[in-house]
């Protein structure tokens, strides 16, 4: 599968978790074999500020992070147009379902899934689109910029239990019709992670329930990096997800 990756986000640009030493390179160490490896590109400004007021982009600039920020939405935006046609994964940093238009938190800086699916709109590559977002904290970002779009669901599974966590999600993929399903994939809910939930297993699940209702809809997907925390399990989840995406 390709992965759309740049050695740029091994560098450690701030203190939180996101940032980690060691964390890119527990991804890279799982998935290198079945990876082909694609070099991220800055996103257009043009592409940011469509959905990023010019107080947030000067506020990003100010902290000395919209150069990363940038590579990281770029990044979304390569894996969302290889996602036209074949699966892709985004394995980018700063995570971004977090930021808002005017706003972020949560270790994001830019809406990197907000920029990606806004710039395949506004170039006319596609007409609808659905975002899963299955990282254990809610992707209030994502949802703030995209909501009120009429092309565009969001949606954040919520079950507390495993077995209906997968049900939910099996019950949105087989209902949803769009052009291109995007995963905001964040896996802080592994059972050795942060949220307890989920089996390495499950997002192998996930991927091929994503995958199969792309091919229903005679669509593409993709997948881009959000949060996932514990190294020592990270890198496996991240391959069970492209495994999944890709048909394996």
């Amino acid at each position: 599968m390709k992965v759309v990756f740049h050695e740029d986000f091994y560098r450690v640009y701030t203190s939180d978790p996101a940032a980690e030493s060691g964390r890119m390179e527990a991804i890279t160490a799982a998935v290198r074999d079945e990876a082909e490896f694609i070099a991220a590109k800055p996103a257009a400004e043009e592409d940011i500020a469509a959905v990023h007021t010019e107080s947030h982009i000067a506020y990003v600039r100010a902290k000395e992070l919209y150069e990363i920020s940038a590579l990281a939405a770029g990044g979304a935006v390569q894996a969302a147009e290889i996602g036209l046609t074949e699966p892709c994964f985004g394995l980018v940093r700063p995570p971004g379902h977090h930021a808002s238009s005017d706003s972020s938190w949560g270790f994001c800086y830019f809406s990197n899934m907000a920029v990606a699916i806004e710039s395949l709109r506004r170039r006319g590559k596609i007409r609808s689109a659905y975002i899963l977002d299955f990282d254990l904290h809610y992707g209030d970002g994502t949802f703030n910029i995209l909501s009120g779009k009429d092309y565009v669901r969001v949606y954040n599974p919520n079950a507390y239990h495993q077995e209906e966590y997968l049900d939910e999600v099996a019950g949105e993929m087989a209902e949803c019709q769009a052009d291109i399903i995007a995963v905001s994939a964040g896996f802080d809910n592994h059972r050795q992670d942060w949220g307890g939930l989920l089996s390495t297993e499950n997002y192998r699940e996930m991927g091929i329930m994503v995958r199969e209702a792309a091919q229903r809809c005679g669509g593409g997907c993709f997948a881009i990096l959000e949060g996932g925390y514990n190294h020592a399990v990270l890198g496996h989840n991240v391959l069970a997800l492209m495994r999944g995406l890709s048909g394996k």
